[in-house]
């Protein structure tokens, strides 16, 4: 049976390290098979959600994991590289540098919501970094669950990579093992308890949280298209993305003129919420103004993360008001800004806490694939994709080679008085 801490004993047991030779040809299968499957991930995806736009899974889990793969294999040779460090001039002649290697077995525990891309990319990166690595798809889509087990075995094998499939009970128990680096994207409340099991084993962490993303509106703004950009970004999967806005600040516009620019411009949700979501969706949305293209407009309520595609909108006085409101909450995975002047845009990056800073549009940032990614806070830790990804999944181990003499050898013991007017002058 291949439950969580099975997966690791037998990672754990595969003793000899992958080559970059290796990792390359395994990087380049991973991006074929998944290009292969393209077709079966958009039907099991719809089958998951009772509805899925194919285009939403073809470039958000599809698409982005080929180039996050195929970028790794593109970079590896530079990433991987020795880098030279200085020594300090006590202790040359000698040479010292730093080198990455792999930290061992890396747990990847995924979400529903993008359950491809969100599985398979820090997968990527940590199997670029030399580790093998254990997955643990989300239970609620799990036809597409079965087609990533499917698609891991036949692109890497079980010598590299396993995934391990089952309930929230099987979640905890993943959570609970000594991985050498553990990845966990999801909900707030979750990462607080996936974090609680990985310090009994001093796991390190990189978790992708969440939080209310704000959307701040300025005077400056063009209000037909900052609403079109707001709107595009929470249609994707139906709102259910992590980066997501999920507040409106309008800060010198009306919410009726608001309102009125969301109506001029029909943008269709194409996705369904997942089906165990519903409900909540539902009464979120509840006295609010439902658009032509399925989103509803709700007045700002002091509720979680939305994460449906409902859109809280508040007006507030200045731009002061509008970051005490952002300060006043967790920090959030990205806060977006329409119509800010250089002065404005600096103001918000000096005054609030968040892992993106974005003007103009949404959502998309999360797509460049060289682009560090992660929350701050409440809304995770850790960064990857691209050198960020490579960087966190690998031990940077420090090499010394001295020479046969250095000034430092005159504070060998035993010390003479010398050593010790030396070390006063050294001090001095």
């Amino acid at each position: 049976m291949n439950t969580p801490a099975a997966a690791l004993a037998a990672l754990r047991a595969e003793e000899a390290r992958l080559s970059l030779r290796e990792r390359r040809r395994l990087l380049a299968a991973l991006a074929r098979e998944v290009i292969r499957r393209a077709e079966d991930f958009v039907a099991a995806a719809d089958a998951d959600y009772g509805g899925r736009s194919a285009v939403e899974t073809l470039v958000a889990d599809v698409l982005l994991v080929a180039q996050a793969a195929r970028r790794a294999r593109r970079w590896l040779w530079w990433w991987a590289r020795p880098r030279p460090v200085v020594a300090p001039l006590a202790f040359q002649p000698s040479l010292a540098w730093v080198e990455p290697v792999p930290k061992g077995v890396v747990g990847v525990m995924a979400p529903w919501n993008y359950p491809v891309q969100l599985g398979l990319w820090p997968l990527a990166e940590a199997l670029a970094a030399g580790n093998r690595v254990a997955l643990k798809p989300s239970e609620h889509t799990p036809r597409t669950a079965a087609l990533l087990a499917e698609v891991v075995e036949a692109a890497l094998g079980p010598r590299v990579a396993r995934v391990v499939q089952g309930d929230a009970t099987v979640a905890a128990g993943f959570a609970a093992q000594p991985w050498d680096h553990l990845v966990f994207t999801g909900g707030t409340e979750t990462g607080r308890a996936v974090m609680r099991a990985a310090a009994e084993n001093l796991t390190p962490l990189t978790l992708e949280l969440g939080g209310k993303c704000p959307a701040i509106v300025l005077p400056g703004a063009d209000l037909q298209q900052a609403a079109r950009a707001i709107l595009a970004g929470k249609a994707v999967n139906a709102g259910q993305t992590c980066v997501a806005p999920d507040t409106v600040l309008l800060v010198g516009h009306g919410g009726e003129a608001f309102a009125a620019a969301c109506r001029a411009c029909v943008v269709p949700v194409d996705s369904a919420v997942l089906p165990g979501q519903r409900t909540r969706q539902t009464t979120l949305s509840e006295g609010g103004e439902r658009l032509a293209g399925g989103l509803a407009l709700v007045a700002d309520q002091e509720t979680g993360e939305i994460f449906g595609p409902s859109l809280a909108v508040r007006a507030v006085d200045d731009l002061a008001a509008a970051l005490a409101w952002v300060r006043a909450r967790p920090a959030p995975l990205a806060v977006y800004l329409f119509g800010a002047s250089r002065s404005e845009a600096a103001a918000v990056a000096s005054q609030t806490r968040s892992g993106a800073l974005v003007e103009n549009r949404c959502v998309e940032h999360a797509a460049f694939t060289a682009l560090p990614f992660g929350g701050v806070g409440a809304s995770g830790c850790g960064r990857y994709h691209g050198f960020a990804g490579f960087s966190a999944f690998s031990d940077w181990r420090a090499r010394v080679r001295h020479g046969p003499f250095a000034l430092s050898r005159l504070l060998d013991p035993p010390r003479s008085e010398k050593a010790a007017r030396l070390a006063r002058r050294l001090v001095r």
